[in-house]
């Protein structure tokens, strides 16, 4: 299971708590651009990316804050129910949100095929934004619904990989990208990433239960490497699996609150995760499986559900598009790998993952899903060298990310120190996965606000230093 199913799950399950609407009044007309399929190839064909805007604030003079969803749909939450469409009434800004290439109703091929995802590269993902930023810097009649400036300067947000998209575009095209918001953004790859668990474990220990946690994970991978499993199976009400896809299931179950926000008094991971681990009398595993069975219960997964979520082999040649799944695991396959995997044994780390959820599980599906020109594994010391190197000496980039992040060792501020040298970085004590760019609200953690607060000195003083 892999991290966009569990952000689906937990947006369609927990969505007023999670991401709640905001008074900021909703735009629902969506707006089509043009764009070449292929900007570096020989396909001259073209397709229509979806945008949304949200004008409501937007005063003229004021500058343009563009985001895309990145790995999800298009929605008008990412116009009306963010922080930068808060923001924007404090800058008199124009709100805009662009669907990924891929994604939602932004397909520039008829299906999800291997050959279709072949145009699916960073360079095109980046162009695509560069050339609607460029049609709307010299023609911004034809792309906005309101009378926009072609001087309007413009500052990119995002969050997850749609941080990278922010921090990439401030990067590679400074004339169009006046500055970056770049939150909890998973910039450096690595190809077995067991450093993921680890965010997920601090998490736990800051709440008392990873040691137990970790204790389940041993007993069920006990289990799962025996003769029978089908008792386990059966008592967590999971499909009958292999012991391997099963404990790639229980993995992304295991993990399943880790990406919600903290919040005053409320933190998922917590009410939904440790205390089903808070009764000392209760063995680790058997605590382990009422919080799998209860985190079914509250998404309310069904069993087939649960098949397509752990059967590696379900949907291998479905290349029907709006998978956003499929399209995340091609990119991971042939851009940036980053496979969540449990740590190695000699490493003295513990485990939060079961130990068959390992690189073979996830990468032996890249070949049979998207054919045999994927080269696996994936370079990611190349993807390091050129996507985490231009972001060396690029200036006006703000980045965030929480301690509590489960990604954040992928991140510019891992837990052992930061991988940039810059002053515009802030770690969120006490925050998980892109709190600060999310609504703001009253039980918002001070240091969110603090994030935020400092994110709009620099957004400010970048728009002053360029008049």
């Amino acid at each position: 299971m892999s991290f966009i199913i569990l952000l689906v799950l937990l947006t369609s399950a927990m969505g007023t708590p999670i991401y709640p609407r905001s008074d900021v009044p909703a735009s629902s007309t969506q707006y089509w651009f043009t764009q070449p399929i292929d900007h570096f190839g020989n396909n001259n064909g073209t397709w229509q990316q979806q945008y949304l805007v949200n004008a409501t604030f937007y005063k003229p003079g004021g500058p343009i804050f563009i985001s895309t969803p990145g790995e999800t749909p298009l929605s008008t939450r990412y116009v009306d129910a963010t922080y930068p469409s808060q923001l924007a009434q404090q800058m008199n800004a124009l709100v805009i949100s662009v669907e990924h290439r891929f994604f939602g109703s932004s397909n520039p091929m008829p299906d999800l095929s291997g050959e279709s995802l072949q145009v699916l590269t960073i360079d095109n993902v980046l162009e695509d934004f560069a050339q609607f930023l460029t049609a709307a810097r010299s023609n911004p009649d034809d792309v906005f619904p309101v009378p926009v400036s072609k001087n309007a300067k413009v500052i990119f947000f995002g969050g997850s990989y749609s941080g990278n998209v922010a921090a990439w575009m401030r990067a590679k095209y400074p004339d169009l990208v006046l500055g970056a918001w770049s939150s909890s953004a998973i910039l450096y790859a690595r190809l077995q990433n067991y450093q993921f668990d680890q965010g997920y474990g601090r998490h736990l220990q800051a709440l008392g239960c990873a040691e137990q946690f970790s204790q389940a994970i041993d007993a069920v991978d006990d289990i799962l490497t025996s003769s029978d499993i089908a008792p386990l199976q059966q008592k967590l009400g999971l499909p009958a699996l292999s012991a391997q896809d099963t404990g790639g299931l229980l993995a992304g179950l295991g993990i399943l609150y880790s990406l919600a926000p903290i919040y005053k008094g409320l933190d998922l991971v917590d009410s939904n995760v440790c205390s089903h681990f808070a009764n000392s009398t209760v063995e680790p595993i058997n605590a382990y499986t009422q919080m799998i069975k209860a985190a079914i219960a509250q998404m309310g997964i069904s069993s087939e559900g649960l098949m397509q979520m752990g059967n590696t082999s379900y949907g291998l040649h479905n290349y029907a598009l709006g998978q956003v799944d499929r399209t995340w695991y091609y990119m991971c396959c042939t851009w940036f790998g980053n496979w969540q995997v449990a740590p190695p044994a000699d490493l003295g780390l513990s485990k939060y993952r079961s130990q068959l959820a390992d690189l073979s599980y996830y990468q032996s599906n890249c070949q049979r899903k998207f054919g045999s020109d994927v080269v696996i594994p994936v370079d990611v010391d190349a993807y390091n060298a050129k996507w985490f190197d231009i972001l060396k000496g690029a200036s006006n980039i703000y980045y965030t990310t929480g301690s509590l992040d489960i990604w954040r060792d992928s991140t510019v501020l891992t837990s052992t120190g930061n991988l940039l040298s810059s002053r515009s970085m802030f770690t969120i004590n006490g925050a998980s996965h892109v709190q600060d760019l999310k609504f703001a609200q009253d039980n918002d953690l001070d240091t969110v606000k603090q994030a935020r607060y400092i994110g709009n000195m620099f957004v400010s003083r970048w728009l002053r230093e360029s008049c």
